[in-house]
């Protein structure tokens, strides 16, 4: 038992060093704006600040953390890891792009094997690839391909998330966001909750051009027009529409232009602008793979260049609450923090049911949500 209890102490304390640094970043001021050679002179109309984005993104209240993976994985092998010599890595803790990909926290499978979440929600918007979900409550998954996964870590889950490599013929290229939503004060608490908003269940906004250019606009939280996206977890931040949050992910033809709308004074909006080297937001050019935070009151003037533009949006009231994190977990009080901890120690959020902490599902599975209750959605 005390071995048991050792180890676990030893992969929380590593997850605090990896993910704990990471959450700092969302906090730190934006005070150092318009960096890489944009002169802050040149700011117009609504752009409040610009910046680099770097592998973690900041972030505004109610959003806690972004993160954009993107792995060039090479073919799989048996064990649906890769098909090459793993030499060189510091396998279990490896987010140092090698060859193209990182393995993450995993050993064999690349990914991020069973670990603790309370006080916070994930939503895991997945464009290439696929994820293999498995948690504490017994609920398990594997979803890709342009579906979302959005779970309420609530009072505490395990789960794990690897990233099987299923072709053995061809490369296994990754491609997903992950974003962490704060949950307010009252539902911390909660009971935890996963729902999958499958691909072909999200809207999507189009604008056309007079000269046909395209702009298709994925609506994963919020509305866009007509476009109202799938309903959240129930105690979810965006379950309340005054909330305002939105999650866009928006895709712009060479010469696309679209203007998106306005929103509430006191909302906090954030666009990534994470493929593309020419576009244009009301009138200032945008560098590649930055970061644009703008007054929500402004509709904004979307204007693409010669190559295609992806624009990922995160915008919501913030919560306006004590935001007191360590690692997986996001509380309002360091009392709370030390309970977590505790908590976990003590009941491991319901333990592990699976036969490994790297658990993956076979390969020849579809895409699948099987929940806690043993009610199964199969996509295939």
């Amino acid at each position: 038992m005390e071995e048991n209890i050792n180890q676990r102490r030893s992969f929380l304390t590593k997850v605090g060093a990896g993910i704990g640094t990471l959450l700092a970043l969302p906090f730190v001021s934006a005070a150092k704006s318009f960096r890489d050679g944009v002169n802050p002179q040149a700011r117009r109309g609504p752009i409040k600040s610009m910046k680099a984005m770097g592998f973690q993104w900041e972030t505004k209240d109610p959003f806690l953390f972004c993160v954009h993976h993107e792995d060039f994985f090479p073919k799989g092998n048996a064990k649906m890891g890769p098909a090459e010599s793993l030499a060189g890595r510091s396998l279990g803790d490896d987010f140092i792009v090698k060859d193209g990909y990182r393995m993450y926290h995993g050993k064999t499978v690349p990914g991020f094997p069973g670990h603790p979440h309370r006080g916070f929600e994930t939503v895991t918007v997945v464009r290439k690839g696929v994820v293999d979900h498995a948690d504490s409550l017994g609920a398990a998954g594997r979803y890709g391909y342009g579906d979302v996964q959005w779970m309420t870590a609530g009072k505490g889950v395990q789960h794990s998330e690897m990233f099987p490599l299923l072709h053995e013929d061809k490369e296994n290229t990754m491609e997903l966001f992950q974003i962490w939503l704060n949950l307010p004060r009252k539902n911390k608490m909660t009971d935890p909750h996963f729902a999958m908003l499958w691909g072909d269940s999200i809207p999507n906004h189009y604008h056309t051009n007079a000269d046909g250019a395209k702009t298709r606009t994925e609506v994963i939280a919020g509305k866009i027009g007509d476009k109202k996206a799938p309903t959240p977890p129930p105690k979810s931040w965006a379950a309340d529409p005054a909330n305002e949050v939105t999650i866009l992910n928006i895709t712009m033809d060479p010469g696309a232009a679209w203007t998106l709308p306005a929103a509430s004074p006191g909302v906090n909006r954030t666009l990534y602008c994470y493929t593309g080297h020419h576009l244009k937001i009301d009138g200032t050019a945008i560098p590649h793979y930055h970061m644009v935070e703008t007054s929500p009151e402004a509709a904004l003037r979307l204007e693409n260049g010669a190559d295609e533009a992806r624009i990922l949006v995160l915008q919501g009231k913030p919560i306006n609450e004590p935001v007191i994190k360590y690692g997986p977990f996001v509380m309002n009080t360091k009392a709370e923090i030390k309970e977590a901890f505790d908590d976990y120690h003590r009941t491991q959020f319901g333990g592990w049911p699976w036969p490994k902490r790297d658990q993956v599902h076979d390969r020849n599975s579809g895409r699948f949500a099987l929940h806690a209750d043993g009610r199964k959605e199969v996509k295939g």
